[in-house]
């Protein structure tokens, strides 16, 4: 059983702490995070133990979660990697590619596993509408695309939905470039 510790206990946080307690495959050693009352309100509530540095959570673990915002994910994951820990880090891995690029870098430099977290391609909202995405990229495979052919719109829907799915077949505008695989949901013009 794999010993994890969770950096950030917001809203998404407390979610992450609760299935993490429930799962029979991690130990839920504890969490950190920034706001410390937070911290305490919750370790009061649920029974998590409450780290006070992030040093010390990376030191007590196997596997970091990380769970804070977006602007702290490559710095967390940075650390979290370089102590030998291995990352589950909620999307996006990153603000920038660069930062995303240096990420995958680490984790196979020391020699540990990541995972961004793309949880919305299981909501069923978005799986029953995936006939629909799949003929948008049948229509548009090879096609200049256009509003008139209705890709565009269903393109915008699906890289805000759906960053899992890759559209490397199509042919996009040269001033486009897509990074589907390294920052999820991110388009770059």
């Amino acid at each position: 059983m794999l010993k994890i510790g969770v950096l950030g206990a917001g809203h998404l946080g407390k979610i992450h702490l609760r299935l993490l307690q429930q799962s029979q495959k991690y130990e839920l050693i504890g969490f950190y995070d920034e706001n410390y009352e937070n911290g305490q309100k919750i370790e009061a509530e649920f029974g998590y133990k409450q780290f006070d540095t992030i040093a010390k959570l990376i030191h007590a673990v196997d596997v970091i979660d990380i769970v804070t915002p977006t602007l702290s994910h490559y710095k967390c994951a940075k650390v979290s990697i370089k102590s030998g820990k291995h990352v589950f880090i909620e999307k996006p891995i990153s603000t920038t590619v660069a930062e995303a690029e240096e990420i995958i870098l680490l984790a196979k430099e020391f020699n540990v596993q990541g995972q961004v977290g793309h949880v919305e391609r299981f909501n069923p909202a978005f799986t029953a509408v995936k006939n629909l995405i799949d003929n948008c990229e049948k229509k548009c495979y090879n096609s200049d695309i256009s509003f008139e052919s209705g890709c565009y719109p269903a393109f915008f829907f699906i890289f805000n939905s759906f960053s899992f799915l890759s559209f490397s077949n199509l042919n996009f505008p040269n001033s486009l470039r897509i990074y589907p695989s390294i920052v999820g949901s991110s388009i770059y013009l």
